[in-house]
């Protein structure tokens, strides 16, 4: 299974590739952009991702309208069996939770700093690694 991680600062994409990497072949890109670019290009070379961790506060495009985006193309492209998004922050705040998964369409959302034990487990509720 493939993974993309969009995260603009370096320990976060370490960190998370640190953990993700003994269950996925990683992809990392910094920006929302590069995310839906990404998504974009794995799913038109019939190779998609099975999750992507997205940040929510990066440059050129943020998480949440990188998420909005990424839905679109799925949406518009009749894709079947939409990707899940884990959306990673150091925002708390529940206006930002529910726009995550209310208008964006989350799969689930992970509070920095993220710990292996709350990311296999939420990995485990959207059914991608089992006990």
């Amino acid at each position: 299974m493939r993974a993309l991680i969009a995260e603009d600062e370096f320990v976060g994409r370490k960190l998370l590739s640190t953990f993700m990497a003994p269950l996925f072949e990683i992809d990392i890109v910094v920006n929302g952009k590069e995310a839906v670019d990404a998504f974009i290009m794995a799913y038109e070379e019939d190779n998609p991702y099975a999750v992507i961790f997205m940040d929510i506060m990066m440059p050129e495009l943020d998480g949440i309208s990188a998420l909005e985006a990424i839905r679109k193309y799925e949406k518009s492209n009749n894709v079947d069996n939409n990707v899940k998004v884990i959306m990673t922050t150091a925002l708390d705040d529940a206006k930002t939770v529910i726009r995550s998964f209310h208008d964006a369409g989350a799969s689930a959302y992970i509070v920095k700093p993220v710990i292996r034990e709350k990311l296999y487990e939420e990995l485990e509720k959207i059914g991608l690694l089992q006990k």
